[in-house]
Protein backbone atom coordinates (compact mmCIF):
# COMPACT_ATOMS: atom_id res chain seq x y z
CA UNK A 1 0.00 0.00 0.00
CA UNK A 2 1.70 3.57 -1.18
CA UNK A 3 2.17 6.08 1.23
CA UNK A 4 1.85 9.64 0.54
CA UNK A 5 3.69 12.56 2.26
CA UNK A 6 4.40 15.98 1.18
CA UNK A 7 7.09 18.48 1.57
CA UNK A 8 6.85 22.06 1.25
CA UNK A 9 9.27 25.19 0.84
CA UNK A 10 8.74 27.49 3.21
CA UNK A 11 11.52 30.25 4.13
CA UNK A 12 15.47 30.00 4.16
CA UNK A 13 15.90 26.27 4.44
CA UNK A 14 12.60 25.81 6.49
CA UNK A 15 9.86 23.10 5.20
CA UNK A 16 6.26 22.18 6.26
CA UNK A 17 5.85 19.15 6.05
CA UNK A 18 2.20 16.95 5.99
CA UNK A 19 1.91 13.70 6.45
CA UNK A 20 -1.01 11.06 4.43
CA UNK A 21 -2.75 11.66 8.05
CA UNK A 22 -3.17 15.35 7.46
CA UNK A 23 -0.88 16.45 10.34
CA UNK A 24 2.16 18.68 9.72
CA UNK A 25 5.14 19.46 11.18
CA UNK A 26 8.07 21.75 10.37
CA UNK A 27 11.90 21.16 9.38
CA UNK A 28 14.08 23.36 9.81
CA UNK A 29 17.93 23.51 9.60
CA UNK A 30 20.56 24.94 11.90
CA UNK A 31 21.29 28.69 12.14
CA UNK A 32 24.85 27.79 10.92
CA UNK A 33 23.54 26.07 7.88
CA UNK A 34 20.97 29.04 7.33
CA UNK A 35 18.55 27.56 9.57
CA UNK A 36 16.42 29.82 11.48
CA UNK A 37 15.44 26.70 14.13
CA UNK A 38 11.65 26.66 13.64
CA UNK A 39 11.12 23.03 13.54
CA UNK A 40 13.05 19.42 13.62
CA UNK A 41 16.08 18.52 11.89
CA UNK A 42 14.92 16.05 9.57
CA UNK A 43 17.51 13.52 11.36
CA UNK A 44 15.83 14.19 14.55
CA UNK A 45 12.75 12.90 12.88
CA UNK A 46 14.16 9.85 11.47
CA UNK A 47 15.25 8.86 15.17
CA UNK A 48 11.62 10.19 17.04
CA UNK A 49 9.86 8.06 14.41
CA UNK A 50 12.09 5.19 15.32
CA UNK A 51 11.42 5.95 18.79
CA UNK A 52 8.08 6.20 18.55
CA UNK A 53 7.68 3.22 16.55
CA UNK A 54 9.43 0.59 19.10
CA UNK A 55 7.40 2.58 21.69
CA UNK A 56 3.77 2.14 20.48
CA UNK A 57 4.50 -1.56 19.82
CA UNK A 58 5.78 -2.23 23.57
CA UNK A 59 2.76 -0.85 24.70
CA UNK A 60 0.39 -2.14 22.92
CA UNK A 61 2.42 -5.73 22.90
CA UNK A 62 2.44 -5.43 26.79
CA UNK A 63 -0.99 -4.43 26.67
CA UNK A 64 -2.16 -8.20 25.17
CA UNK A 65 -0.30 -9.28 28.20
CA UNK A 66 -2.45 -7.94 30.51
CA UNK A 67 -0.41 -5.49 31.69
CA UNK A 68 -1.48 -2.15 33.14
CA UNK A 69 1.58 0.28 31.96
CA UNK A 70 0.65 3.90 33.86
CA UNK A 71 4.19 5.57 32.68
CA UNK A 72 6.30 4.90 29.62
CA UNK A 73 8.69 6.80 28.19
CA UNK A 74 11.87 5.54 25.94
CA UNK A 75 15.20 7.82 26.43
CA UNK A 76 17.58 7.46 23.05
CA UNK A 77 20.70 8.01 22.55
CA UNK A 78 22.57 7.97 19.10
CA UNK A 79 25.78 8.51 17.29
CA UNK A 80 26.37 9.37 13.72
CA UNK A 81 29.14 8.95 11.49
CA UNK A 82 31.38 11.03 10.75
CA UNK A 83 31.83 11.31 7.14
CA UNK A 84 29.14 11.72 4.58
CA UNK A 85 26.26 10.69 4.75
CA UNK A 86 25.98 11.02 8.25
CA UNK A 87 23.88 8.09 9.02
CA UNK A 88 23.29 6.86 12.62
CA UNK A 89 26.14 3.99 13.53
CA UNK A 90 24.86 3.67 17.19
CA UNK A 91 21.54 3.92 18.88
CA UNK A 92 20.97 3.20 22.38
CA UNK A 93 17.26 3.09 23.86
CA UNK A 94 16.35 3.32 27.69
CA UNK A 95 13.02 1.82 28.43
CA UNK A 96 11.14 3.66 31.71
CA UNK A 97 8.20 2.15 32.77
CA UNK A 98 5.60 2.29 35.63
CA UNK A 99 2.33 0.42 36.32
CA UNK A 100 0.95 -2.32 38.51
CA UNK A 101 2.57 -5.87 38.24
CA UNK A 102 4.78 -5.11 35.77
CA UNK A 103 7.73 -8.09 35.39
CA UNK A 104 10.88 -8.22 34.31
CA UNK A 105 9.87 -11.05 31.63
CA UNK A 106 7.22 -9.41 30.56
CA UNK A 107 9.15 -6.30 29.51
CA UNK A 108 11.97 -8.26 28.50
CA UNK A 109 9.64 -10.33 25.79
CA UNK A 110 7.88 -7.38 24.73
CA UNK A 111 11.37 -5.46 23.70
CA UNK A 112 12.28 -8.97 22.29
CA UNK A 113 9.13 -8.82 19.96
CA UNK A 114 9.04 -5.46 18.86
CA UNK A 115 12.55 -5.03 17.97
CA UNK A 116 12.93 -8.60 16.28
CA UNK A 117 9.29 -8.38 14.76
CA UNK A 118 7.26 -5.69 14.36
CA UNK A 119 9.10 -2.41 15.04
CA UNK A 120 9.37 -1.30 10.95
CA UNK A 121 11.71 1.70 12.31
CA UNK A 122 14.11 -0.30 14.20
CA UNK A 123 14.02 -2.93 11.39
CA UNK A 124 15.35 0.45 8.95
CA UNK A 125 17.75 1.34 11.58
CA UNK A 126 19.48 -1.85 12.07
CA UNK A 127 20.97 -1.59 8.33
CA UNK A 128 23.40 1.09 9.61
CA UNK A 129 23.19 1.21 13.29
CA UNK A 130 24.11 -1.09 16.27
CA UNK A 131 20.80 -0.99 18.32
CA UNK A 132 20.23 -1.60 21.80
CA UNK A 133 18.09 -1.61 24.40
CA UNK A 134 17.66 -1.44 28.26
CA UNK A 135 14.79 -1.21 30.28
CA UNK A 136 13.71 0.09 34.15
CA UNK A 137 10.57 -0.58 35.84
CA UNK A 138 10.09 2.76 38.24
CA UNK A 139 8.34 2.77 41.34
CA UNK A 140 4.76 3.61 41.09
Amino acid sequence: MPTEANVTYRTNICFEAQSESGHTVMIDGPPEAGGENAGFRPMELLLLGMGGCMAMDILLILRRMRKEVRSYRVQIQAERAEDMPRVYTEVKMEHLFQGVDLNTAAIERAIHLAAETYCSGVAMFAKTAKITNTFRILES
